[in-house]
């Protein structure tokens, strides 16, 4: 192609090989290193007057070093007089920090986008953002292409039985990416969400029904001086005199406007399978047995430490009636404005199970996968804890038979590629080469299988540059 020069940074030099030899060409000479401090050093060595520029530069192991070298490069070629800049990112980087989790975190990726602009960049080509709206982040065009035609093409061709499988999301937050990719599979579609159990306390309590005492009327002490009393009295022992104050307080609804429960209505819904579900309990983030005993729970005689031996003729609080009266006092995280609650962050990546979580949690499984293949799928790969247990919860509770770990980007973090290589309920784990996977990580690993996708990035650098419509990379599969 005319009027075109291809960077590469040195995050991922093999895509951006793989891409210029599609497009028929080779990459532009740039000279990268790094002074003796750790500065990084740019040069740019052909001329680039006139011309489109197109930086292929995608997230590394080295993140912020990657990042730095982009926004260098971009500024060089603005120097450089190039009519238009283009950063082509296929993994774009702090993804993951696109909205606040705290009240003083950081939106990282609106200030990365931020920086891109401020550089000098005309364009971004990615793919697969964590969160579709961080393109509202840039105040350029950005083309968020999608790896799911590709996978969904992958599937057809080198699993066998597909057509009986069923797509499962290992988190809350995926479930919109999961139902896409089961549409055009026309497959079936499952949820495991996890979430952390609360500690089984038995409080004993001696009187169970709790009302307000109507006041003496003859009282001596004026209304607005009477001390407030709250008074608590048996179920057993309540006088009809109180019974009649309770009444009161809380007439009972008349049956024709009282709304159906929802109990009630699950009875005479027909529809079984939505109660088909499963649960399982996680340890350390493993799937455990359900008479497994976690050292973190409460004596044998399963009651609160220091309940005394009077507490055998007291009667047992309900659970639910405990659980909302400690909510408050609870180890669990507060409820804040910013999303609902601090778990609302646990619908991304990772944040669900990390394998050095010692709290229990339970783990649910929605969804009929008994003898059928699973799609566990999800955006990105980084930590193994949340496919391990996902995958271990569709194979020991679900009876699954085969399991596919598949995501776009492949991090694969710390240890994360062998702890999966050696979970014996994953059978393949499938990314694409959007990230670099170094050559001996490929070698080290059975399971794993990487997708091209050079020639989607390569066609839309070929249509951007021709001012075609992109809107058909969308639908490849139409």
């Amino acid at each position: 192609m005319r009027g075109v020069q291809i960077f590469s940074g040195t995050s991922h030099p093999g895509l951006a090989e793989t891409i210029c030899e599609r497009l028929g060409t080779v990459p532009a000479k740039a000279d990268l290193g790094k002074f003796a401090n750790g500065e990084t050093s740019v040069n740019i060595g052909v001329s680039i007057r006139n011309q489109d520029v197109y930086i292929v530069q995608s997230g590394s192991e080295k993140i912020n070093d990657s990042v730095m070298e982009l926004l260098i490069m971009i500024s060089a070629c603005k120097g450089g007089s190039a009519k238009s800049i283009t950063a082509v990112m296929p993994y774009f980087p702090y993804s993951r920090q696109s909205k606040k989790k705290s009240h003083r975190g950081a939106i990282t990726a609106r200030m990365l986008a931020n920086l891109l602009t401020i550089a000098g960049v005309d364009h971004v080509i990615t793919m697969d953002l964590h969160a579709s709206q961080m393109q509202g982040f840039f105040g350029k065009p950005v083309d968020n292409l999608f790896a799911e035609p590709f996978i969904a093409r992958w599937i057809q061709m080198n699993v066998p039985g597909w057509r009986e499988a069923v797509v499962v999301s290992k988190n809350a937050g995926g479930t919109k990416r999961v139902t896409s990719l089961a549409d055009t599979l026309k497959l079936n579609f499952g949820i495991v969400t996890t979430d952390r159990r609360r500690p089984k306390v038995n409080t004993t309590m001696a009187d169970s029904t709790v009302f307000f005492e109507a006041m003496d009327q003859d009282s001596r002490v004026p209304k607005d001086q009477q001390p407030f009393e709250l008074h608590l009295h048996s179920a057993e022992t309540t006088s009809p005199a109180a019974n009649v104050a309770q009444a009161l307080l809380r007439p009972e609804t008349p049956p024709a406007a009282r709304r159906q429960s929802e109990l009630e209505a699950a009875d005479e819904y027909t529809d079984v399978r939505v109660r088909d579900v499963i649960t399982g309990r996680l340890v350390q983030g493993h799937l455990v047995d359900d008479d497994y005993h976690a050292e973190s729970e409460l004596g044998s005689g399963g009651t609160t430490p220091g309940a005394g031996a009077s507490g055998e003729n007291m009667e047992v609080m309900p659970e639910s009636m405990f659980n909302s009266m400690i909510s408050n006092s609870s180890s669990l995280p507060p409820d804040h404005a910013l999303g609902g609650s601090f778990d609302a962050g646990e619908s991304d990546d990772e944040a669900s199970v990390v394998g050095n979580d010692h709290h229990e949690k339970t783990i649910t499984l929605v969804g009929e996968v008994r003898d059928r293949t699973v799609f566990l799928v999800d955006d990105m790969i980084d930590k193994s804890g949340s496919w391990i247990a996902a995958a271990e919860t569709v194979v020991k509770r679900g009876g699954a038979r085969r399991v596919y770990c598949i995501a776009t980007h492949g991090l694969f973090g710390a240890d994360s590629l062998d702890q999966m290589e050696a979970c014996p309920s994953i059978d393949y784990i499938v990314v694409t080469n959007t990230f670099p996977i170094s050559p001996a990580m490929l070698r080290r690993s059975n399971k794993l299988v990487v997708i091209d996708v050079s020639s989607l990035l390569a066609e839309s650098i070929r249509r951007h540059h021709y001012g075609e419509s992109v809107s058909a990379l969308f639908h490849l599969n139409d």
